[in-house]
């Protein structure tokens, strides 16, 4: 048995991962503000006696009084709708002084520490697919920037406490996702395509939606996740963690409305700014190294996540 800390502990992605760990014979400290995150994402397992919750900012210091084995640092807004808006500063702190806090943490404990970056440090690409080699294409002044950048400091921070402090780090960079648990209001392309055809309301795209995105379902990040915090010491990453079937979003749209059915209409808006046009990953690292690749299909995929917003959606 291991003791692990999983920041974001009760977000969408954090709580999947603390089930799994959980079953896995684990015991878990779960640490989240609750900010996006809801007590009842990991109401299955709160119960157990190997899962201790504790509400905390990882902005701030965080103080743990038994021996650390490993720590998974998820916490942060992960949808645009928190991250563009007021609570951008709050986002960029979580990402620089979170990181730092975290990484202290595991210098402390001597635990080895998973970083969960994301696709959008590349920005808008200029190579297709995106490999990890590539520096990316980001706007550090744009309504995004907060979440961009804040991630790509992030990295920063965790290679500089690996080189010169000798502390033992994982990067993966998560590709979009999708699955049960995710907020309804969260903004994200398929919960809002979801939900909005399951209430009957117009299905909004945002451009013309021939913008391309690449879904990787829980289930499978959540196993790519875990093997590279089990990988070979000395492979830090970063390493692509996503599904590399593109499509565009009005074909994501259709397939939506084709599984739900009703009346709902397509609606254009305007493109937010700096929306990244394509996303695709290469997932050659994660084959070659962790063994790894998507088993679940977007159809069934989105068959279990429809299943769950009907139960929630009233």
């Amino acid at each position: 048995m291991k003791t692990i800390v999983v920041t974001g502990g009760t977000g969408f992605l954090g709580s999947n991962l603390c089930v799994h760990l959980i079953n896995e014979g684990n015991r878990i400290i779960c640490v989240d503000n609750n900010y996006t995150g809801n007590l009842d994402n990991v109401a299955k397992v709160a119960n157990n006696p190997n899962f201790h919750f504790i509400l905390h900012d990882i902005i701030n210091p965080l103080k743990i009084g038994e021996h650390i084995d490993q720590i998974y640092n998820l916490a942060c807004p992960g949808s645009p709708s928190a991250y563009q808006g007021k609570h951008s500063i709050t986002t960029i702190k979580t990402c620089i002084i979170g990181s730092l806090n975290m990484l202290e943490l595991a210098e402390k404990h001597g635990a080895r520490i998973l970083q969960a970056s994301t696709s959008e440090i590349y920005g808008e690409p200029l190579e297709r697919p995106q490999k990890e080699i590539h520096c990316g294409n980001v706007n550090p002044i744009g309504i995004r920037a907060c979440y961009d950048e804040g991630k790509r400091c992030a990295e920063s921070l965790f290679f500089d406490y690996h080189r010169h402090e000798g502390v033992d780090i994982k990067i993966v960079r998560i590709f979009n996702t999708y699955g049960p648990k995710m907020n309804p209001n969260d903004g994200r392309v398929v919960s809002n395509f979801i939900v909005q055809a399951l209430k009957g309301e117009n299905i909004t795209i945002y451009g013309n939606g021939s913008q391309t995105r690449s879904f990787c379902y829980v289930d499978d990040l959540i196993d790519v996740i875990v093997r590279m915090m089990h990988s070979e010491v000395g492979f830090t990453g970063p390493v692509n963690a996503g599904n590399p079937e593109e499509l565009t979003i009005r074909e994501l749209a259709d397939t939506v409305l084709a599984k739900i059915g009703g009346k709902s209409k397509m609606v254009k808006m305007p493109l937010p700014a700096d929306d990244p046009t394509q996303r695709r990953p290469d997932i050659t690292l994660a084959k070659t190294k962790l063994g790894w690749a998507p088993k679940i299909t977007l159809d069934e995929g989105l068959d279990r996540t429809i299943a769950f917003f009907k139960k929630v959606i009233k």
